[in-house]
């Protein structure tokens, strides 16, 4: 059973969960059509329970929720459904904060002012299947509310989606995001050569550098030890990578895995080979 804390509007409601005790947004057409708060209500075929994660403990959902436009909410919760199409797991904590960044990003859009995202280039190739249902999403908030947000904006809410299928911060993508094009900067200034960004040797460079950042911020290592063999066979490309390797335990603050220095070097040797 749910008590209803506050109608939307006609296909969304706040509402606490009485057996959970936690407070969730039920979204479906027309499941606020003559609710009214306080009602106590079964759950409603076809609806969809967002619960409900604000950026401070102490803040109440419905604090958040009155600081958001309802058909934000709604056009959040369309996009997500989107990303379920595409993804086998989609957090539903996600609601909160993706609509409470789309409202953000709507209000810049009708004052002309951006935010610039210097990373969507490299969003788009490391989260593809993201950036395409945020692309999608791009649609719903015109459709929904006229707003027409930037690629930029598309980029972000990209990183939003990766959260929300994968439970990694955005704060945290958009660093691993950073990390990777100054590591390739890195590469490109070592060797003298420039990295063509559509190139599959550049695709795969990031996917190796974005999972590695990963495994570094799980304390995980890779299994095989190439390092001897590759600082023999490629020495040049070995002192590169020991050099991002370094660069990179800086601005992680803990420990890359000495291993990861010789799967580096090869993706740094591929790379080198085809510029």
């Amino acid at each position: 059973m749910y008590r209803i804390i506050k109608v939307l509007n006609n296909n969304a409601i706040l509402a606490l969960d009485r057996e959970k005790k936690r407070e969730i947004i039920l979204l479906g057409n027309g499941i606020g059509f003559g609710k009214h708060p306080g009602e106590e209500m079964k759950m409603i075929k076809n609806a969809k329970i967002y619960t409900l994660v604000t950026k401070k403990k102490q803040v109440s959902a419905l604090k958040v929720v009155n600081g958001i436009k309802p058909v934000y909410i709604e056009a959040t919760g369309r996009i997500l459904e989107e990303a379920e199409k595409v993804f086998e797991h989609v957090s539903h904590d996600s609601l909160l904060p993706l609509a409470d960044h789309i409202a953000l990003a709507a209000k810049r859009a009708e004052e002309k002012r951006q935010i610039p995202n210097p990373f969507t280039p490299d969003i788009k190739v490391l989260f593809e299947k993201e950036y395409e249902v945020a692309l999608k999403g791009r649609e719903i908030i015109r459709e929904m509310t006229g707003s027409e947000i930037s690629d930029d904006e598309v980029g972000f809410i990209s990183l939003h989606i990766h959260s929300a299928r994968t439970d990694e911060k955005v704060s945290e993508t958009l660093d691993n995001t950073r990390i990777i094009n100054e590591g390739i900067r890195m590469i490109e200034e070592q060797f003298q050569i420039d990295v063509e960004p559509d190139s599959l040797a550049y695709n795969r460079m990031m996917s190796h550098i974005y999972y590695m950042l990963v495994r570094t911020r799980k304390g995980e290592q890779v299994k095989a030890d190439l390092n001897e063999f590759v600082q023999l066979k490629y020495p040049k490309e070995f002192e590169v990578a020991v050099k991002i390797c370094a660069w990179m335990e800086k601005e992680l603050k803990t420990e890359v895995k000495r291993e990861e220095i010789g799967f580096l070097a090869i993706h740094i040797l591929r790379i080198v080979d085809r510029e």
